[in-house]
């Protein structure tokens, strides 16, 4: 009885020991499981941001692919000849804001607009650049209006509503109408100037503020305001609201972009003014400022890392009387994400009283107006 016994328990913890030693050695494993392992240990290898082999997976612990930290915005950086360095960021965290000087739609540029019957030829030379932006902004000098007299001359503005197409043909997406001859018409010249451009498919502001445009995740807010005189259905700085309406702004948008129609004009320095109101602007949470009315280009200035253009110049305008009128700059502002990283200017001359066109590497001198012109003296 007690040798049966101890047979039966040297049997049950010889079972027992071959069950541990299966276990435990990965050689006795079912081959099965095995190449279980081997596919699940591919599948995490081959997936989203890592890219290793599966001897790298057993050898190696993963690192992340290095990701992209914008240094601070310099004018170093802004008036380099070199961009093409965007060109190597992921294209899905980049945005590109346009933004043009002055545009009119009246006196001698509508007259060629009706008489040549191509309500696109102020934009034919440019529309190429404009549209190729996320978002393009012009600020618009003209109340688009029904009968509108065409004449060359004159201060009160007008142009034919059907003008909004060279808009819709250079893809501008955002117009801001804060400016001091919006109002030449009236209350009923704003009013149809805000529908038609609506209608097109193109958010008005300086009227009402702000609008709002989503790229990707980002939102983008734009307001507009005035500070030449008191013009009829625009928002001004006199106002005493748009530190409050930016950073009410701020708190529903990523990036907020403000534009001024101030200073004086035929002058390359911005004015005391322009610069206080600009630097509350910033103050108030605003991360990019485009400023226009001077008709000549004015410098930027970078101010709490963040940058102030003061003016642009003309874009499209009939001032053919001078040559300093005949010019400006587009800005090209790039962002990533929601972080401003770079700016370019793309100098334009103006030929046959309102048609811009890029300018060639000799009057690139225009960019001299600005590089050579200090903030800090004028204040």
């Amino acid at each position: 009885m007690r040798l049966r016994f101890l047979v039966l328990l040297l049997m049950f913890l010889w079972s027992v020991g071959v069950l541990i030693v299966i276990l435990v050695h990965p050689s006795l494993r079912s081959r099965q499981e095995k190449e279980k392992q081997s596919q699940s240990l591919n599948a995490i290898a081959t997936s989203g941001r890592y890219v290793v082999t599966r001897d790298d997976m057993i050898d190696r612990q993963l690192t992340p692919t290095p990701r992209f930290s914008p240094s601070p915005l310099s004018l170093d950086r802004i008036f380099s000849e070199d961009h093409t360095w965007i060109a190597t960021l992921a294209a899905e965290r980049v945005r590109t804001v346009i933004a043009t000087g002055d545009v009119l739609l009246a006196r001698a540029v509508n007259l060629r607009m009706i008489r040549y019957n191509n309500f696109l030829w102020p934009f034919e030379k440019t529309a190429d650049i404009l549209r190729s932006a996320d978002i393009t902004v012009i600020n618009l000098e003209t109340p688009l209006i029904k009968n509108c007299p065409v004449t060359a001359e004159g201060m009160i503005f007008c142009g034919d509503q059907r003008n909004v197409e060279g808009l819709v043909f250079s893809g501008v997406d955002v117009v801001t109408i804060a400016n001091n001859h919006i109002g030449n018409w009236g209350q009923q010249g704003v009013d149809d100037t805000v529908a038609i451009l609506s209608n097109a498919g193109m958010i008005p502001v300086g009227n009402t503020n702000p609008g709002m445009i989503t790229i990707g995740d980002s939102r983008f807010t734009f307001l507009g305001y005035n500070d030449v005189g008191k013009q009829t259905g625009v928002r001004h700085v006199d106002d005493g609201t748009f530190e409050d309406d930016i950073r009410l702004a701020k708190q529903n948008a990523d990036v907020v972009t403000v534009s001024f129609h101030w200073g004086v004009e035929y002058t390359h320095k911005p004015t005391g003014r322009q610069i206080d109101i600009a630097h509350r602007t910033i103050d108030a949470g605003a991360d990019l400022v485009i400023g226009n009315h001077p008709h000549w280009v004015q410098p930027p200035e970078i101010y709490q890392g963040k940058l102030i253009v003061y003016s642009h110049g003309n874009f499209i305008f009939d001032q053919m009387w001078s040559q300093k009128t005949r010019e400006g700059i587009v800005g090209r502002y790039t962002f990533y994400d929601d972080t401003l990283i770079d700016a370019e200017f793309l100098p334009v001359i103006i030929e046959d009283f309102g048609q811009p066109r890029w300018a060639n590497d000799e009057e690139k001198r225009i960019m001299d107006e600005i590089t050579n012109v200090s903030i800090t003296s004028t204040l």
